[in-house]
């Protein structure tokens, strides 16, 4: 009875320092979605995933935090939602498309 008790412990110190990382990663995207809330983006202008650092470089998404001793990044997108277009979309620039 004993070997089973010390083998549960076992396995619940083991999977203890991975929990922590992604409870400690969840509490990391939290805090930076309230900050940019705070800073006056709607919460559906933007999403924030967690992923692995070799999966990090993607396109239109800027990496805005780290967490799980820097193995996992946070990236922020900008949504369609909102008044943020995604990657410039419906913005206009100086030139006009009508014949002059």
């Amino acid at each position: 009875m004993k070997s089973a008790l010390w083998v549960s412990a076992l396995v619940l110190m083991a999977s203890g320092p991975a929990f922590a990382a992604t409870s400690s990663c969840e509490r990391v995207k939290a805090d930076i979605s309230s900050r940019i809330i705070n800073n006056g983006v709607p919460e559906t202008g933007f999403t924030l995933s967690i992923v692995p650092n070799d999966q990090a470089d993607q396109p239109d998404a800027q990496v805005v935090g780290h967490c799980a001793n820097d193995t996992q990044k946070i990236l922020y997108t900008r949504t369609s939602s909102g008044n943020y277009p995604v990657s410039g979309a419906g913005t206009q620039d100086a030139t006009s498309s009508e014949p002059q």
